[in-house]
């Protein structure tokens, strides 16, 4: 007898090539950064990153997921602001405006107990409804935390700031962001693994998660 039973691989492979994608996207972005100490040049880069990173999301899924959508448009559209206007504020805003709007978003659904969260990640994790809510709540946080602390780490007066209460000399601005931009990165797929355990308690469908990270890294 054949077993006609779908096998999950497909799903989980398709999990961890837009991983690799968007974490490609991103590590072009600050390797084009640090060999050529051009923040605009690099700003191109991501926004061809993107551009590629929403077409590969296509193909593979053969549909846009809609928080890599979000967080690539967001990418094309303060990338190209960038490279037009030759003002890397705009790159470095983007974080603030994405997260910060993601966080209202989110907490601002609490009270009327609406889960936006699930539209957005619905088809990638099913688990029942008090999940969704602590999901939110965990979500919404960290997206607030996020668009804070890029706040601190764009400001050229915030880094100096901090380095001189470290008693040390303060370095280009550019590269603390771009630093911080790649250990954002790695947060964000920790605080996703993170969240497995509740998800895996809390599924309503018998199939095992994938890591949720909220960061695309675009």
């Amino acid at each position: 007898m054949t077993d006609t039973t779908a096998s999950p691989e497909p799903k989980k492979n398709r999990q961890w090539i837009r991983q690799a994608v968007d974490f490609g996207a991103l590590a072009a972005f600050m390797i084009s950064y640090f060999v050529s100490r051009d923040m605009i040049l690099a700003t191109w880069v991501l926004v061809g990153a993107s551009a590629l990173a929403l077409g590969v999301g296509y193909a593979v899924e053969r549909r846009f997921a809609p928080l890599p959508l979000i967080t690539g448009l967001f990418a094309l559209v303060f990338g190209l602001l960038t490279v037009f206007t030759h003002d890397d504020l705009y790159v470095k805003l983007k974080l603030t405006v994405q997260n910060g709007l993601l966080a209202v978003v989110l907490l601002g659904s609490i009270p009327l107990k609406k889960y936006p969260f699930k539209a957005l990640l619905g088809s990638a994790i099913k688990v029942n409804d008090a999940a969704w809510r602590t999901l939110t709540v965990r979500y919404g946080l960290y997206f607030l935390t996020v668009a804070i602390l890029n706040e601190i780490f764009r400001s050229p007066a915030a880094v100096t700031a901090l380095w001189h209460a470290l008693g040390r000399d303060a370095p280009n601005p550019n590269d603390v962001w771009t630093s911080f931009r790649g250990v954002l990165w790695i947060a964000a797929s920790v605080f996703g693994l993170s969240q497995v355990p509740l998800i895996m308690k809390n599924m309503t469908k018998d199939e095992e998660p994938g890591p949720i990270s909220p960061d695309t890294g675009l």
